[in-house]
């Protein structure tokens, strides 16, 4: 999630780690906060692997700053990162989030429709927070206040988003 936050955000335009920082919390950082820590090997790893570009600026202040790009690599790379996202990117809604922040990267509609499809059918599949006797417990099963809370709004959530998927793939492929 956090190199594809990266390479999404750089696709846009350059930006210095500060910066780029900045705007992968503001996208996913209430759900999993970015550390420094996690950010600058991540930045390390794409840049060995050929996916980003640093040059060094003059800062505002005294300091210079790095600013990183994306290589034509990692624009590639960013592409099939999206055409053909991992399971774990369809099934965790953060993740699922992130890639729709950038999902409109890809030029073609069909394959955003196809990663789409990805999500509405995962989300048909019936599931539960809880299980009795191997089946998904409903809210209206739960017997405790506070779990019918957390399964009425996944109901609410999970309804929501199916509407507006099979919306969106019928406009991508109308």
């Amino acid at each position: 999630m956090l190199e594809l936050s990266i390479l999404g955000f750089l696709y846009e335009e350059p930006l210095h780690g500060y910066e780029l920082k900045e705007r992968i919390t503001a996208l996913s950082g209430h759900v999993r906060p970015v550390s420094d820590g996690a950010l600058y090997p991540a930045i390390t790893r794409l840049t060995t692997a050929g996916l980003l570009d640093q040059h060094t600026e003059p800062g505002s202040g005294a300091a210079p700053r790095r600013v990183l790009s994306l290589t034509g690599k990692g624009r590639e790379d960013l592409l099939e990162r999206l055409r053909h996202p991992k399971q774990a990117e369809i099934t965790d809604q953060a993740r699922f989030n992130t890639l729709l922040a950038f999902l409109r990267h890809l030029a073609d509609p069909r394959e955003q429709a196809a990663v789409l499809r990805r999500r509405l059918e995962f989300l048909r599949t019936p599931a539960s927070f809880f299980y009795r006797d191997g089946r998904p417990v409903r809210a209206e099963e739960a017997g405790d206040l506070f779990r019918q809370g957390m399964l009425r709004v996944a109901r609410a959530t999970g309804e929501a988003e199916r509407t507006w998927l099979a919306e969106a793939v019928d406009r991508l492929e109308g």
